[in-house]
């Protein structure tokens, strides 16, 4: 699927956080939750946070993890269920990028991308194409 093998799985709450860490289990890596709307408040370690661009509702998302549970070097992918505008990935892409570490990109259920050079630029991986279901 991809050229490099990832030594973390990122993901996104609430359904990438449940095929996250299975993909992170089938690899043997490790895997690091991204919270929405969570964050510093109900933790007293240091995150790194973003705001993503408008989802598919047209709304902002406030994204974020614990900073040492990503490191520089590490090599993430990030797993989801569904990608239609590519706002999540974008975002996740730029905390990892804000880690040090190495994006090497998105593997999804369901390519519902509205803009089909973001499979390309993130990279984005799908298993179904939503034209097709």
């Amino acid at each position: 699927m991809y050229e490099t093998e990832a030594t973390v799985v990122l993901g996104p709450v609430s359904r990438g956080s449940l095929v996250g860490a299975l993909t992170a289990a089938a690899l043997g890596v490790g895997f690091v939750e991204v919270r929405k709307n969570g964050g510093p408040a109900h933790d007293s370690d240091r995150w790194v946070l973003r705001t993503t661009g408008p989802d598919y509702r047209d709304r902002h998302v406030d994204f974020g993890f614990r900073r040492e549970l990503v490191r520089a070097g590490d090599r993430v992918l990030m797993v989801d269920d569904w990608a239609d505008t590519g706002a999540t990935a974008r975002v996740v892409r730029q905390l990892v990028d804000d880690c040090g570490a190495q994006w090497i990109g998105a593997a999804v259920i369901v390519d519902g991308l509205m803009d089909p050079r973001l499979r390309h630029d993130l990279p984005i991986r799908a298993l179904l194409d939503v034209r097709t279901l």
